[in-house]
C-alpha cells in the first residue's frame, strides 16, 4: 500500500480548464494518481513527494475561471499508481457542481479565427477551456458534452485529438468544434431559405456585412438569443428598426418608446469615438463577461430644461443615430462577446464602427432563442436573418452594468454572471422564491447557495410566464434542486405570486409571503453576508405595503427575519391610479395639491403645468377615486421631473427618473426645506420641498440646479432618518436597495453624507437594487421565517 492524498474541490470547477490544469501540474511535480469530474465537484487521488507544492499551488493558482468553494485533503492509503491520468466522469445520485456562466471569447482563440493559416481561421465558433458556451448549452450536470447541446456534432479526428490530450488547452472544452465538424451559420431570407450564392460560415458573415452597410436590419442568432442589428450610425435604419420593433420615438405623448437600443463596436478605441470611456469603464467593456456598459455620451452638453448632446466632434468622433437612444445622456456598448460578432467588424466589408445590437423580440417579449420562432416572430422586422445550427437550451438576455466610482454595478443579471451564486452563509431546505412582477427574476437554493436566475423580465404576458417556468426547470435540473419551500411577494395579484402559489399547490408545498421593501433590503445584506439588524432604506417605484398602501419611500430596521417601518415619505394620492405611473404630469398635480391645497391652480400656472385634463384629476384626488394613496420615492422624481419640463409622459419604465437625474449639474450645495413628523412611523413630509421646487421654477432657476438641488435633498434626508434612528437603535450599518438607488447621483451624494454621519454603508454590486435582486431576498427570509420548523420535500425531482 502507498500513502495517497485524496482532494476534493468544488465550487466553479468543471468546464473552465481544471482537469487539464490539474494533470499537467501533477505531471511537473512528478505526482502519480488520477482525477475525475464528479456530480459535486472535481475529485484527486495523488502520490509523491511532491505533493505538498502541488496542492499549495493548486490552492492558489488555479485555472482563470475557476473559483473554489471547499478544498477537502485527506491521506489514505491505496495501492501505487504509475503515471497521472485523467477518469471518466462519475454521476452521483442528488449531486450537484456549480456551473460555470457563458463567456467571452478568449484572446487566444481569437488570435486563431484571425490567423490565415490556423485551421480554425475565421472560423465563428471557435472556442477553448477557457472561454465559449456555458450555460446557455447545458441540459443537464455534470458538465460533459453528452449533457449539453454540442452532443449532436461529432469530432472530427483533429478537434478530438485535442479534446483527448491534457496538454492541449481544448482538453474536454465541451463546445470544441471547427468548419469539419461543428455548428454552422449561414445568412438566408425572411423564409429561411439560405441565400443563393451565400456559402457557410465567413462567406455568409461577408454577404451579411453588405447587408449592413446597405442600411437593412439583420436578426443574428447570438449565444443566448437573437439580436436585431442594424449600421448604429444610419439613421434611417435604426428609426425603422424602431419603428417596427414598436419602439418609435415620442417626447410629449403616448404611442412611442424611447428605450435606448445597446450599441456594439469591435474595440474601446472605437467606443472613444462616441462615448466617454474611463479606466475602469474599459476594464468593464473587456471582462470576460461581456456586459453592456452605460456611458456617457461623447461631448455631452447639459443646460435649459433638457440634455443636449452635440454630435462627433474630436478625436475622430463619430455621430450614431439619434434613435440610438434619444433623449438619453448615456449610450449601452458591449464589445463582441463570440467570434461570430468580432468577425461582422473584421475586414474590409465592415466599414461601419458600431452596431445596433438589441434584443431579438417584440417591445416586452422574451428573446427569440430557435431558428423557426425568429423566422416567425422577426421576419416582419428583419431584412435577412444570420442562422446556425447549435442549438440554444436556455435564453440568456445581454447584462448590463453601470462603472460609477470606481465600482461596477449589475443593473440586469443575466449573461456571464448566471448562473454565480450566492453563498447564504447557511444550507436552508431547498427553496423556489418566485420574485417580483417587474424586472422578474427567481432564486433557487440548492446546499449553501442561492441560485439567481437569468433576467426574465417584465411578467406581463404567456412568453414571459413561460420562460419563467422553462428557467426554472433547467435550473432545477442543472442543480438537481427539489424545492421544499416557496416565498412569494406579499401582493396578491402579481403573476409572479400566482406561479409560486400555483408550483406550491402543484406540490404541496408551505407558501412565505414576503413583503416587497423587506426582500429588497435583504437580498442586498444576503448579497454581503450580513445577518445582524441593520438600518434599511428603501427607495423604489412600487411595492405592496402591509397596510395595504403602495409602499416605495421606506425606512426600516431590518433582520433576515422581520423588519419594522420606522418612516416613510408621506403619502400622496396616485390620480389614476397604474396611469400615474405613465404620465407623471399626473404625480404633479397631486404634489401641488398636497402642498398648496386650495391655491393649487396658481402653483399649476407658475410652472406652466396647464392641461385641460388638471381640473379633473383634482376633483379625483378630492373624492378618493381612483387614487391609491403611495409613500414611493418613484413618483415623488416622477413629479419633480414634470415640474421642471423634462418628462411629463414616459416611454419605458423609469424615463423620467432618468432624464432628472441626467439634467443635474454641481450647483448649489443648498437643499430644499423637509419635515420629518414623528410619529410610528415618522413622516417626511415633501411639501415644503415641492413648495422651494415651485418658487424656484417661478424665479427663472435652470433646471439643472433644481435637480441638483432635489437630489441633494433626498440623500440629506436619508441620513437625517438614518440618524434618528441611529439614536433609538444603537445600529451603525445602512443598506440601500430599490430601484431608486439605481441613479448614479443620488446613490454616491446619500453614500457621501452616511459615511460622513460615521455610517457603514452596503450597497448592491453582484445583485441588481432593482426588482431583479427581489428573489434572492424572498428566498433568505422565508427560510429565516420557517428554519425553526420542519420543512420536508414531499414531491419527487420533476421539472
Amino acid at each position: 500500500m502507498t500513502t495517497s492524498y485524496k482532494v476534493r474541490i468544488t465550487g466553479v470547477v468543471q468546464g473552465v480548464g481544471m482537469r487539464p490544469y490539474i494533470y499537467n501540474l501533477a505531471k511537473r511535480h512528478g505526482l502519480a494518481g488520477w482525477c475525475l469530474n464528479d456530480s459535486q465537484g472535481v475529485s484527486i487521488e495523488i502520490q509523491g513527494a511532491e505533493a505538498g507544492s502541488f496542492i499549495d499551488a493548486l490552492k492558489t493558482s488555479p485555472p482563470a475561471l475557476a473559483k473554489i468553494e471547499t478544498f477537502e485533503l485527506q491521506t489514505v492509503d491505496g495501492p501505487a499508481y504509475t503515471g497521472f491520468t485523467i477518469r471518466e466522469s462519475v454521476v452521483i445520485d442528488n449531486a450537484f457542481a456549480l456551473i460555470s456562466p457563458d463567456i467571452a471569447t478568449c484572446a487566444d482563440c481569437m488570435a486563431e479565427v484571425f490567423n490565415p493559416s490556423d485551421r480554425r481561421s475565421l472560423y465563428p465558433f471557435t472556442n477553448c477551456t477557457n472561454c465559449g458556451p456555458r450555460y446557455s448549452i447545458i441540459k443537464d450536470g455534470p458538465y460533459d458534452r453528452s449533457r449539453t447541446t454540442m452532443a449532436a456534432f461529432t469530432l472530427c479526428p483533429e478537434c478530438a485529438a485535442e479534446y483527448r490530450d491534457p496538454s492541449n488547452r481544448r482538453f474536454h472544452a465541451q463546445p470544441n468544434a471547427c468548419a469539419v465538424c461543428g455548428p454552422r451559420v449561414w445568412l438566408a431570407d425572411k423564409s429561411g431559405v439560405a441565400l443563393d450564392g451565400v456559402g457557410i460560415n465567413y462567406n455568409a458573415i461577408e454577404k451579411a456585412q453588405a447587408f449592413l452597410k446597405d442600411g437593412a436590419i439583420l436578426a443574428i442568432k447570438g449565444l443566448g438569443g437573437f439580436h436585431l442589428a442594424c449600421d448604429a450610425a444610419n439613421t434611417q435604419a435604426v428609426e425603422r428598426l424602431r419603428n417596427l420593433k414598436r419602439r418609435p420615438v415620442t417626447r410629449r405623448s403616448k404611442g412611442g418608446s424611447n428605450k435606448p437600443f445597446a450599441v456594439m463596436a469591435a474595440d474601446v478605441e472605437a467606443v472613444r469615438r462616441f462615448a466617454n470611456v474611463s479606466e475602469r469603464e474599459q476594464s468593464a467593456l473587456e471582462d470576460r463577461r461581456r456586459p453592456i456598459v452605460l456611458l456617457d455620451k461623447l461631448l455631452l452638453k447639459k443646460g435649459g430644461s433638457s440634455p443636449h448632446f452635440e454630435k462627433g466632434g474630436g478625436r475622430g468622433g463619430i455621430c450614431l443615430a439619434d434613435a440610438v437612444a434619444p433623449h438619453n445622456p448615456w449610450f449601452g456598448v458591449m464589445l463582441p462577446n463570440t467570434p461570430l460578432h468580432h468577425l461582422l467588424f473584421h475586414g474590409t466589408g465592415a466599414g461601419f464602427a458600431a452596431l445596433v445590437m438589441t434584443s431579438g423580440n417584440l417591445s416586452e417579449e422574451p428573446i427569440v432563442t430557435s431558428n423557426p420562432a425568429a423566422l416567425e416572430k422577426l421576419s416582419h422586422i428583419a431584412d435577412a436573418f444570420i442562422l446556425h445550427d447549435r442549438e440554444i437550451h436556455t435564453r440568456v438576455d445581454d447584462s448590463i452594468v453601470r462603472v460609477d466610482n470606481e465600482t461596477m454595478t449589475v443593473s440586469r443579471r443575466s449573461r456571464g454572471f448566471v448562473p454565480n451564486t450566492i453563498d447564504l452563509g447557511e444550507e436552508p431546505v431547498e427553496i423556489y422564491a418566485a420574485g417580483a412582477l417587474l424586472k422578474n427574476t427567481f432564486c433557487l437554493t440548492r446546499g449553501r447557495y442561492a441560485i439567481l436566475s437569468q433576467h426574465i423580465g417584465d411578467l406581463e404576458g404567456l412568453e414571459a410566464m413561460q420562460f419563467h417556468e422553462h428557467s426554472r426547470a433547467c435550473l432545477k435540473a442543472a442543480f438537481k434542486a427539489a424545492p421544499a419551500l416557496v416565498a412569494v411577494d406579499m401582493h396578491p395579484d402579481y403573476i409572479s405570486t400566482r406561479l409560486g402559489r400555483e408550483y406550491a399547490v402543484s406540490y404541496g408545498l408551505k407558501t412565505v409571503e414576503v413583503q416587497h421593501h423587506h426582500a429588497h433590503i435583504v437580498s442586498c445584506m444576503a448579497e454581503h453576508g450580513l445577518s445582524r439588524q441593520v438600518i434599511g432604506v428603501a427607495f423604489d417605484g412600487t411595492g405592496y405595503g402591509a397596510d395595504g398602501r403602495v409602499w416605495g419611500g421606506e425606512f426600516m430596521l431590518v433582520t433576515r427575519q422581520e423588519y419594522e417601518r420606522i418612516a416613510h415619505l408621506e403619502y400622496i394620492p396616485m390620480p389614476g391610479g397604474d396611469l400615474a405611473v405613465v404620465e407623471p404630469w399626473r404625480m404633479a398635480v397631486a404634489y401641488l395639491q398636497k402642498a398648496f391645497g386650495d391655491r393649487w391652480a396658481e402653483a399649476a400656472a407658475g410652472v406652466c403645468l396647464n392641461r385641460p385634463q388638471t381640473g379633473a384629476i383634482i376633483r379625483m384626488i378630492e373624492t378618493q377615486t381612483n387614487s391609491p394613496l403611495t409613500s414611493s420615492a418613484g413618483r415623488l422624481f416622477d413629479a419633480v421631473a414634470s415640474l421642471i419640463g423634462v418628462c411629463d409622459v414616459i416611454s419605458y419604465e423609469a424615463e423620467a427618473a432618468i432624464l432628472l437625474e441626467a439634467a443635474a449639474r454641481p450647483s448649489s450645495p443648498a437643499t430644499y426645506p423637509f419635515v420629518i413628523r414623528d410619529g410610528a412611523p415618522s413622516v417626511i413630509e415633501t411639501s415644503p420641498l415641492i413648495m422651494a421646487v415651485v418658487k424656484d421654477i417661478t424665479n427663472g432657476v435652470e433646471a439643472s440646479v433644481i435637480s441638483w438641488r432635489f437630489h441633494l435633498t433626498l440623500a440629506e434626508v436619508i441620513a437625517a432618518v438614518a440618524e434618528r434612528m441611529s439614536e433609538t437603535s444603537g445600529l451603525d450599518e445602512v443598506v440601500l436597495s430599490g430601484g431608486v438607488f439605481q441613479n448614479a447621483l443620488l446613490l454616491r451624494m446619500t453614500r457621501e453624507r452616511l459615511s460622513k454621519a460615521g455610517f457603514k454603508v452596503w450597497t448592491h454590486e453582484r445583485v441588481p437594487a432593482n426588482d431583479g435582486g427581489i428573489s434572492l431576498g424572498q428566498a433568505a427570509i422565508a427560510w429565516e421565517q420557517v428554519k425553526a420548523q420542519p420543512v420536508v420535500s414531499i414531491h419527487d425531482r420533476k421539472t
